[in-house]
């Protein structure tokens, strides 16, 4: 616990992070108990001002919580009416037909939404059961109980100077006690990592693997708009240096989604995930979609990509992990969103129960339970094979031996067991020397752009008097390690210009943090090959203001 002293409040529920899974628990909580008393606590602007997701979602989640959300106005307004893959070679494309592919893969049923904007409307619903919603609250520490146990957080602590000094304005924040603590932060929190790391959560479990997501949002010519048309394409430009992706989501009002997945397990430390990302878009088949058109928005985040055999111990005296926190992406179906808000609904039933029986303070066994044998470890069990054979074999072996393994396993069995990942993505980084430097093509500034002109339309702003919310462990690892044994890949790694290896009048090498431009997507605190680089809250409400996302 700090030394500062902080008045506290007092809860039975305490929710770190407004996304999907934190605010279905909020939702479940009080519809189980209207007299619960729960508390959301978000570090972003506005709930939605950090959520970016592809996104097409799976109802399955919302009709859990809310089964009447069509008539109470939920923003699922476009049903996905096609559904198209594609392998892309530098010139052409060829289809992936859907009848091979697994009932899993199909789409039918789901719809194109802003993962932004239905977390709004899900804070509304929250609110009139009576849920405190605090936006603009990041937490920055964790508080512990006398028997070791996760008590709260602190939250709200503002005005500190650069060096970490109490500026003039100081506020240090308040405590916020809870019976159970829920961290719904989403992919790589501070605070998780935290838990993880304190009680072990990791052992006897795969390394978490991640991809690093990036977005944007354009207006094309309504020409060539086809709302509720979803393609996924594969291959060029990553080819064998990375595994990844791409999506192309038409929503209303012209607008299209368009996204870029780079697997962060790549090995070629000259990789460069976001102009791989705007060198796609100058492929035959996206340049014409979106030539004529403008992007709007722009963004990036972390994937959790491990599946079923990475996800951690859930649960820790006094706490829970939910959503992203633990990692519930199902990779070949590229969603998340659903088993977050399941893993929220299923935590909050477990706390619901446990506080009747006058309990608090203790591990949310019923919670693990429910996540690994129930809805979401059903999901996840069948393809928790595609990304370890991705990742060792290649794309083609994956897409041949993947969907073999998902369509078995739909029939429940897999002759291949359950596969490991090995390395975390940091160790699967290799040497400069051991690759060839890549050439990127220079942005047109028409469909492809430089970081810093897009990272202006994440709307991302952060206070510059306040320390740094990235920290080194080692402030000589950079220039005297990582320059010369990895080509100085934080450079590189980073989609918002963020690190900077700058040489000055023939000086030596320094190493420059740019935090202003941080879009919080972690990819730095997982990608970094020595493990060197801390991603923590900044003050409450800085970040990207994203709309829409």
């Amino acid at each position: 616990m700090s030394e500062i002293e902080r008045e506290a409040m007092e809860y039975d529920v305490v929710i770190v992070g407004a996304g999907p899974a934190g605010l279905s628990a909020a939702i479940r909580l009080k519809q189980l108990d209207a007299e619960c008393n729960v508390v959301v606590l978000e570090k972003g602007s506005e709930v939605g001002a950090h959520i970016l997701s592809g996104a097409v979602l799976d109802p399955v989640g919302l009709d859990a919580l809310i089964p009447d959300w069509k008539e109470k106005g939920a923003p699922l307004n476009v049903p996905v009416v096609e559904d198209n893959f594609y392998m892309l070679g530098e010139a052409g494309h060829l289809r992936i037909p859907n009848a091979p592919m697994p009932p899993l893969m199909n789409n039918h049923g789901n719809y194109i939404v802003s993962m932004g904007n239905v977390c709004r409307w899900m804070a509304e619903q929250a609110e009139e059961l009576g849920v405190e919603i605090f936006p603009g609250m990041s937490c920055s520490e964790l508080v512990y109980g006398e028997n070791g146990e996760v008590k709260g957080v602190v939250a709200g602590e503002f005005g500190k100077n650069a060096d970490g000094s109490q500026g003039d304005g100081y506020e240090p924040g308040m405590e916020l006690h809870g019976k159970y603590v829920f961290l719904s932060e989403g992919v790589r929190g501070s605070l998780s990592k935290q838990v993880i790391d304190k009680y072990d959560l990791s052992a006897e479990h795969e390394p978490q693997k991640f991809g690093l997501g990036m977005k944007e949002i354009w207006e094309i010519d309504p020409a060539k708009h086809k709302e509720g048309s979803v393609t996924h394409t594969m291959g060029w430009p990553l080819g064998g240096n990375a595994g990844g992706g791409s999506f192309i989501y038409h929503l209303e009002n012209n607008q299209v989604y368009v996204g870029f997945v780079v697997h962060l397990n790549y090995r070629n430390p000259h990789l460069f995930p976001y102009m791989e990302f705007q060198r796609f878009k100058h492929h035959p088949m996206v340049a014409n979609l979106l030539e004529g058109g403008k992007r709007v928005a722009y963004g990036a985040r972390a994937i959790s990509e491990g599946g079923f055999q990475s996800m951690p111990k859930m649960v820790a005296p006094g706490v829970a992990l939910l959503g992203c926190s633990v990692g519930m992406v199902n990779v070949p179906r590229i969603k998340g969103n659903h088993n977050a808000m399941l893993s929220g609904i299923a935590a909050a039933e477990a706390a619901i129960e446990a506080i009747a029986a006058e309990r608090g303070g203790d591990e949310l066994t019923a919670y693990e339970t429910e996540v690994r044998s129930g809805k979401i470890g059903q999901d996840l069990r069948k393809v928790r094979n595609v990304k370890p054979l991705w990742s060792k074999y290649g794309l083609t072996a994956s897409l041949v031996m993947g969907g073999f393994d998902m369509w078995t396993n739909t029939l429940g069995f897999s002759i291949l067991g359950t596969l490991g990942h090995g390395k975390s993505d940091a160790e699967a980084t290799e040497e400069a020397a051991k690759h060839q430097p890549i050439e990127y093509p220079k942005p047109d500034g028409k469909l492809s752009f430089d970081r810093l002109t897009n990272v202006a339309f994440s709307f991302t702003n952060h206070e510059e008097s306040q320390p740094a919310h990235l920290t080194l462990k080692d402030a000589e690892v950079p220039v005297q390690s990582n320059l010369p044994k990895y080509a100085g890949p934080s450079a590189r790694y980073c989609p918002a210009g963020v690190y900077e290896f700058v040489e000055e009048d023939g000086k030596d090498t320094r190493f420059v943090i740019n935090f202003q431009n941080c879009v919080h997507c972690k990819t730095c605190d997982i990608k970094d090959p020595a493990q060197n680089i801390v991603w923590t809250t900044p003050q409450g409400g800085d970040g990207p203001n994203y709309p829409n996302m």
